[in-house]
């Protein structure tokens, strides 16, 4: 599977927004959206029109880069959310925020999907008491994520506890920082994903 090798930070500066996939580092003076908050390339600078195809594309790609997946991924989720009963964008959403790596990172667990990825990856979680390695793996209501035994040493893990106070935990996760364990308490609902995302966009752009 390809994976995107360049620098995150161009992703923010592209999608004019702070996308946060650096995790403390997107908080400090160093973050490079903050110190140039315009599109990279020598063309960054200049205004361009945005034809209503370009604004969705810009959307679609957005989600994708703060969720960090490819576009395979992408539009399978997109039709999974489609098959399902409600709001296609909701749908979509709530499917994109119960992978595995992003409730770790919602969990506080890591600094950033990226990292969830990684260490999910590498077997240091378990799903009601069973090793996961699949970070697109979908929790469900009631699961519980902990981290493994030997995992609990891991400082960047306890650095990351430390700083959660920082992002909060969302209503639909519940984490006890003393035992390393989450549980999903419910699915989330449209109203729980604060992200400044117009998921309409997106079904508009594929439904073309």
């Amino acid at each position: 599977m390809s994976r995107y090798t360049g620098s995150v930070c161009r992703q923010c500066r592209r999608e004019n927004m702070k996308l946060f996939l650096k995790g403390d580092r997107c908080f400090s003076d160093k973050c490079s959206y903050d110190r140039r908050g315009y599109p990279p390339g020598e063309h960054g600078q200049k205004r361009a029109k945005v034809s209503d195809y370009g604004t969705q594309l810009r959307e679609k790609q957005k989600v994708r880069r703060i969720y960090g997946i490819s576009e395979k991924q992408f539009r399978i989720s997109f039709k999974r959310a489609d098959r399902q009963k409600g709001i296609t964008g909701t749908n979509l959403l709530s499917l994109l925020e119960t992978r595995l790596d992003n409730a770790v990172f919602r969990m506080g667990f890591v600094n950033s999907r990226n990292q969830g990825r990684h260490l999910v990856r590498h077997q240091h979680f378990t799903v009601n008491g069973k090793k996961v390695n699949i970070p697109s793996f979908q929790v469900k209501k009631g699961d519980v994520i902990a981290l493994r035994e030997k995992s609990k040493k891991i400082q960047a893990i306890a650095d990351s506890l430390e700083a959660i106070v920082r992002r909060g935990i969302p209503q639909w996760l519940e984490i006890d920082k003393e035992k390393f364990t989450g549980t999903v308490v419910n699915i989330p609902a449209r109203e729980d994903i604060t992200l400044p995302i117009q998921e309409q966009l997106i079904v508009e752009l594929y439904s073309k």
